[in-house]
């Protein structure tokens, strides 16, 4: 089965049926996608699939249709994306096992809506769940990636 990670191609010799998050960590050994609760509640699995926000844990590889963008996809070589950068500048991660869902959920909110207020990005965020209760800088971060990006 051929599939497209971060704008390479991949052939993978697995069963249609395996989650793409064990697809990507264990066959790719792309990290970024953390297991978190294995049915799609917290987000720490988030990746884009031709630019729509999916849970990895719980999608069948046979069933992906397009490419596949993790945390280590956004950017440029050398450079951080905006989100990204925004999450270092403020200084979001603690334990930073969930973040790197909390990034691409954030994109996906910000691709859908360059300047989310307090209420949006609280509803866009609330199904992603960060144990150490960085929410506060979450937020701050995503207005600040918001700012960075209408910059451009």
């Amino acid at each position: 089965m051929l599939l497209t990670v971060n704008g390479t191609q991949h052939t993978v010799d697995v069963d249609p049926e395996m989650p793409l998050l064990w697809v990507l960590r264990d066959t790719l050994k792309i990290t970024g996608p953390k297991y978190g609760c294995g049915v799609a509640y917290c987000g720490a699995c988030s990746v884009h699939v031709d630019g729509a926000l999916v849970r990895s844990c719980s999608l069948p590889v046979g069933e992906v249709e397009g490419a596949v963008t993790t945390i280590e996809g956004i950017g440029q070589p050398g450079a951080l994306h905006a989100v990204q950068q925004a999450w270092v500048e403020h200084q979001v991660a603690q334990c930073g096992y969930c973040q790197a869902g909390q990034m691409m959920t954030a994109l996906a909110l910000l691709q859908e809506n360059p300047s989310p207020d307090d209420a949006e990005i609280d509803e866009a965020m609330s199904a992603n769940l960060c144990r150490c209760g960085t929410y506060p800088r979450i937020r701050a971060a995503i207005h600040s990636a918001a700012q960075k990006l209408q910059e451009v």
